[in-house]
């Protein structure tokens, strides 16, 4: 143990990167989610109370594994009508102990070879057909993604009481229907791997673009479903989209260290200094992209990761080679004819064609799916600017930074309303 000042803010990257893992291998023993996510929870409680005081452990995240599988140990033995409990802990303390007898002196690698099944399994738990499919993202992001109720209700646009009971709703449809915690037989991966790569795809957005906290990014988020994406495509190296959705999240991360300034202001895509993008990940995405290239069996990540691909291609953003970034928005269109896809490629055709070339694409999406979407404010308002309509790009600004959550965000649309706002 080490004293430490810096442990609450230790504790909080410990929660973003263990709490999911802990809670997976907890669950694969106890067979129960509440249970689980109470003890890791109660975990975590714990600690931020005695690690300010006795020091941080050498290995936190072993620590936490430990002290939940105590606390859920404790709660089962206090609940002597259920058997099936008894049961429970006893699997939890043998197989537990085999890893670590000592909390204090645990090798944190003695959980690593669990934790890819583990978190592959509570994945796949978590999309369960038996849950609607809202239902199954919902979940996987609140226990595998560490997200907070708060802004998993933000990623699906629903008011926060109502996606609290979306996620109460799954957890007990699962416990009734006994799911198995197991990673699904071949024949069963169709029906749950699509779900399974929307929700990685939505941890990694809400690190590249993060709706709470004061930085633009949360670098755990994007890591985690970076790792998460690795695992998948280690265990199902012929899923063409696994693939494409780990080259799409490389090629996105690549641009990380340019997307903010030295004080945390936002940086655009087209001012960003590509020399910081990371090349080591724009090569091993762009050997991804190849793959999926070959097995000529085109998907919406796999369509995703190569517009990303166009991107790293071009060396200023003068470079970027905009008609093939608009041909590959018209094959996702194809398979996925929704608001976001069309409003992405409307960024294209205006830079392609012009601002208002833009805009008329914008006109045809439907209002009612677009009203509360962030991004399609944020899109028209910078189009309306570049075409003079200002007091209409104003209006704009507005709608866009009243959706808008990140303060690092909100900052640069006041700028950029401030900048087009009329003098008078």
């Amino acid at each position: 143990m080490r004293a430490d000042r810096a442990a609450p803010a230790l504790l909080d990257s410990v929660f973003r990167r263990e709490a999911g893992r802990c809670t997976a291998t907890l669950i694969r023993v106890l067979g129960d989610v509440d249970l689980a996510e109470d003890a890791v929870a109660e975990a975590f409680a714990i600690a931020a109370t005695r690690w300010p005081v006795d020091g941080v452990p050498l290995n936190p995240g072993g620590w936490i594994t430990t002290t939940a599988r105590n606390r859920a140990i404790d709660r089962i033995r206090r609940e002597r009508d259920s058997d099936g409990r008894h049961a429970a802990a006893r699997r939890l303390h043998e197989a537990s102990m085999e890893r670590d007898p000592d909390p204090e002196l645990a090798d944190l690698d003695a959980y690593v070879d669990v934790v890819p099944d583990d978190q592959l399994r509570l994945m796949f738990l978590c999309c369960h057909p038996a849950l609607a499919r809202d239902a199954q993202v919902a979940l996987t992001l609140r226990l595998l993604g560490g997200l907070e109720t708060p802004e998993i209700a933000r990623c699906f646009v629903v008011p926060e009481a109502t996606m609290a009971q979306r996620i109460v709703r799954a957890k007990r449809k699962l416990r009734d229907n006994h799911a198995s915690y197991r990673i699904p037989e071949a024949a069963e991966l169709p029906d749950r791997l699509g779900v399974v790569l929307h929700a990685i795809r939505l941890i990694f957005t809400e690190g590249h673009r993060a709706t709470t906290g004061d930085a633009l990014v949360r670098t755990d988020l994007s890591d985690e479903a970076i790792r998460l994406g690795r695992v998948l495509v280690d265990l199902m190296p012929d899923e063409p989209e696994a693939v494409g959705l780990l080259a799409l999240m490389l090629l996105t991360d690549a641009r990380r260290p340019a997307r903010t300034a030295a004080d945390g202001s936002l940086v655009p895509l087209a001012d960003q200094d590509r020399a910081q993008w990371d090349r080591a990940m724009i090569a091993e995405g762009h050997q991804l992209v190849r793959a999926c290239l070959r097995r000529n069996q085109p998907g919406p990540f796999q369509i995703h990761a190569a517009i990303a691909a166009v991107h790293a291609d071009a060396s200023t953003a003068e470079d970027t080679d905009w008609s093939q970034i608009v041909a590959l928005y018209d094959q996702l269109l194809a398979h996925r004819p929704d608001a976001v896809v069309a409003t992405n490629r409307a960024v294209a055709v205006a830079e392609l064609k012009g601002a208002e070339a833009g805009l008329r694409e914008l006109a045809e999406i439907d209002e009612s799916a677009v009203a509360d979407y962030q991004p399609f404010h944020c899109v028209r308002a910078d189009l309306l600017r570049r075409n003079d309509r200002l007091d209409e790009a104003i209006v704009a600004y507005d709608r866009a930074i009243d959706l808008t959550t990140n303060p690092v965000e909100a900052r640069f649309l006041a700028d950029r309303r401030a900048a087009v706002a009329p003098t008078t």
